[in-house]
């Protein structure tokens, strides 16, 4: 399912750059466009209001990626793509891992009751997710002993609770990253600024406020990356803490079951 995300991240990216470069044309056209039009002469005061035209929302959004830079605003926008991916395919796991373990329970005991182990551990190979997982491999011990059940069941657990938490290191990578790879655009687009002025020879406020919009351009879009990744990291952690609470009280549940058949 990986494979799957990862190739959908990099369809993601090739589409985003050609949005880019259509983009990067288009405001090439409207330049050259608005350079050849010059502004007829009025003396009504009126007449010299501007009109004011809205923008879409998807063209402003490629307006300030151009701005920004398209060496760290794609760097970012990797970052949220390939972060996007990771987060949607741990939630996916999530939600299939998730097992109605009071059915579940009722199910093995029943089994147990009519056909023994044998046929508890052929429930557990029918159901999915962890839970029933966990259940089978204590299951396969049932000889040896509750305690050595048990111990297993914890074993187990662990396995099953690095397999829920794979890949969260690589999301709260990226969280960390793009913000980082905004300040670092900030930085370097406040050199530019500053060099800009350097070699104008006198500060202009045009060339300060256009470098200090462009740098900003870049911390603003890394922040919101990080706080859209942080979003799913920790609905992805909540889900993750449900579902071990989940696995240790059925684990103990079972483990009560087979102490009660292991008396009788």
């Amino acid at each position: 399912m990986k494979k799957v995300f990862m190739f959908l991240a990099v369809i993601g990216l090739m589409a985003i750059s050609a949005n880019i470069a259509s983009a990067q044309e288009q405001a090439a056209k409207d330049t050259a466009a608005t350079e050849q039009v010059a502004p007829a002469a009025s003396n009504d005061a009126s007449s010299l209001t501007p009109a004011t035209a809205e923008v879409p929302l998807n063209q402003a959004i490629k307006t300030k990626f151009i701005e920004g830079g398209p060496g760290f605003m794609a760097s970012i926008i990797l970052c949220l793509i390939i972060g996007l991916a990771l987060s949607i395919e741990r939630i996916l796991y999530l939600l299939f891992s998730k097992t109605n373990t009071k059915k579940l329970l009722a199910e093995i005991e029943k089994a147990l009751d009519e056909g023994g182990v044998e046929k508890a551990k052929e429930v557990c190979r029918n159901t999915r997710g962890p839970v029933a997982s966990i259940f089978y491999q204590g299951l396969l011990r049932a000889d040896q002993g509750v305690d050595v059940v048990e111990k297993t069941i914890v074993s187990y657990g662990s396995v099953q609770m690095s397999l829920m938490e794979n890949g969260l290191s690589w999301i709260s990578l990226f969280i960390a990253l793009a913000p980082s790879l905004g300040f670092l655009g900030t930085v370097i687009g406040m050199i530019m600024a500053f060099d800009a002025i350097q070699a104008a020879g006198d500060i202009s406020p045009n060339i300060v406020a256009g470098g200090m919009k462009v740098a900003l351009i870049t911390t603003v879009a890394g922040l919101i990356v990080a706080m859209i990744l942080q979003l799913f990291y920790n609905y992805i952690l909540s889900r993750i803490d449900s579902l071990s609470i989940d696995m240790e009280d059925s684990s103990i549940s079972l483990i009560d079951m087979m102490t009660k058949r292991q008396a009788k």
